[in-house]
């Protein structure tokens, strides 16, 4: 009869990835590892049919990693060596919500890690999926904050959004309605493209009365949805109908988030809710041109002439910093101060995980840090 050590073995190399329940805890793995302390982990083998046998491939080091995730992925270590990250690439590549600042306030630190970077070389880039504002707009809240940022430097899901609609040749003669804020119009009007809706429509109401027709133009051949603190059902109605009834129209979304942080006093609802909307009533996909797509990153690359493996990405989000820069092929790099906390991410049910993790941006100052 099967040893408890012998089935957990069985159990572990056999049906690791095929059953999550059967997944073996940190505790048997334990087990497991008293039970063969005097045998190599290359070979666990009998003569008999059906013998054991423990791959040398996986080392127990990995299992034990990933039955303590749950994901199947070994958990991401705590960046320990600031220096070697920095390194070993060209670029460095920012979130500015949760990683720059908090609303209106800036994040202990900040300052003195760009500088620091700039001091070596280190191109900044700023990506948000925050459509609110345009790349000039932020811009002057970069100097609001004291830093020193360039236009150039600054890459919003607004402009995105028109950049996108430039790189499909987007005909001139069509118009895009928005439901979103002033920061994509500021972009779509840069780019030479007409627009209608935005805040212009938040006071905009609808008279469900017998007979009552809502009339879409017929020259929208574009809704870009974004975060919007005004949107209400006639936005909601008219984004529908133009994408449900005009021909060919493309449903855009600058992002999915769910949460936004527009205090630092608490997360808000984030412009993935007003896609969702549009998603829900359409009952079709956005295309979506902020992060985790891949578009802004492609964009970034080919502007600055960067490799995508000589690139940090820097962020507070799993699911769409982290991934974006996993997306894009880069490093990647999770500071702790926005919306991901550890419990999250370490809980066995989260399958994204970076390269490194750290409390804020300003770790990177520190030269060397203790394993914890």
């Amino acid at each position: 009869m099967l040893s408890r050590g012998a089935m957990v073995a069985a159990t572990a190399t056999s049906n690791f990835c095929i059953r999550p329940y059967n997944r073996p805890s940190l505790h048997d793995i334990t087990l497991f590892l008293s039970s063969f302390n005097r045998l190599k982990t290359s070979q666990v083998a009998s003569a008999k049919p059906g013998a054991l046998r423990v791959s040398s491939s996986r080392p127990i080091s990995a299992m034990a990693n990933a039955a303590g995730n749950g994901s199947g992925k070994a958990a991401a270590p705590l960046l320990s060596d600031a220096d070697e990250l920095i390194n070993s690439v060209e670029t460095f590549i920012f979130d500015c919500d949760g990683v720059i600042w908090k609303g209106d306030s800036l994040i202990a630190g900040v300052p003195e890690t760009l500088d620091m970077l700039r001091s070596k070389g280190k191109r900044l880039v700023f990506v948000t999926n925050n459509s609110t504002k345009s790349r000039k707009q932020y811009g002057k809240k970069f100097e609001t904050l004291g830093l020193t940022v360039g236009e150039e430097e600054i890459f919003a899901s607004s402009f995105a959004a028109a950049a996108y609609l430039e790189s499909i040749d987007f005909p001139r003669d069509k118009k895009v309605y928005v439901i979103g804020e002033i920061g994509i119009l500021k972009e779509l009007e840069l780019a030479g493209f007409k627009y209608l809706g935005g805040p212009d429509d938040g006071d905009k109401r609808i008279e469900l009365k017998p007979g009552f027709l809502l009339e879409q133009d017929k020259d929208v051949g574009a809704v870009v949805v974004g975060f919007d603190r005004y949107v209400n059902y006639y936005k909601i109605q008219y984004g529908t109908l133009c994408i449900r009834e005009n021909p060919g129209c493309l449903f855009i979304a600058t992002n999915r988030d769910a949460v936004t942080h527009l205090t630092d006093a608490q997360e808000w609802a984030g412009g993935g809710s007003m896609v969702g909307a549009l998603r829900g009533s359409t009952q079709k996909e956005p295309i979506v041109v902020g992060k985790p797509s891949t578009f802004m990153m492609d964009y970034v690359s080919k502007k600055f002439q960067i490799s995508k493996s000589q690139i940090c990405m820097v962020g507070d989000r799993l699911d769409t910093d982290i991934l974006f820069g996993q997306n894009g092929g880069c490093k990647t790099l999770l500071v702790l101060s926005g919306v991901t906390t550890l419990p999250m991410l370490q809980n066995p049910g989260n399958s994204i995980q970076p390269d490194f993790y750290t409390n804020k941006v300003s770790d990177l100052l520190i030269k060397k840090v203790a394993n914890v």
